[in-house]
């Protein structure tokens, strides 16, 4: 899944989700700032991470207050970087969620494809 071009290669993983709003933005913003240093990255939502992804929620979740911007903001920016958002099919099972739910563009994988990505990544880091 990684091209072969890539001077660097980032997996983020992310398994917090709607219940941690504090944890939410993070990946996001690391990502695409990786992504505009030229890195391919990824970010792999597992346990409750793919609650983030939820239509209903990616502008519910934000900064209390009038600072910050909404997680939409983060996830834009990442994805039109070129920030892939890949999901774990049984986390959607853990959390009664189906590729349906989500926003668009993200991919659904599973376990050997996750470890092979991170087997392959410059760096794994996770939230």
């Amino acid at each position: 899944m990684w091209s072969d071009e890539a001077e660097a290669r980032i997996l983020y993983v992310q398994t917090h989700g709607i219940s941690d709003p504090g944890r939410c933005a993070t990946p996001f913003f690391l990502a695409a700032s990786a992504a505009a240093m030229d890195c391919e990255v990824m970010i792999y939502f597992t346990m409750y991470g793919p609650t983030l992804l939820r239509k209903d929620m990616v502008d519910k979740i934000g900064p209390k207050g009038e600072r910050g911007q909404p997680l939409r903001y983060f996830v834009e920016q990442a994805t039109g970087l070129g920030v892939r958002l890949l999901v774990c099919q049984p986390s959607l099972d853990l959390n009664d969620l189906s590729l349906d739910d989500l926003i668009g563009g993200v991919e659904m994988i599973g376990g050997a494809a996750f470890n092979d990505l991170a087997v392959r990544a410059d760096a794994v880091i996770s939230f």
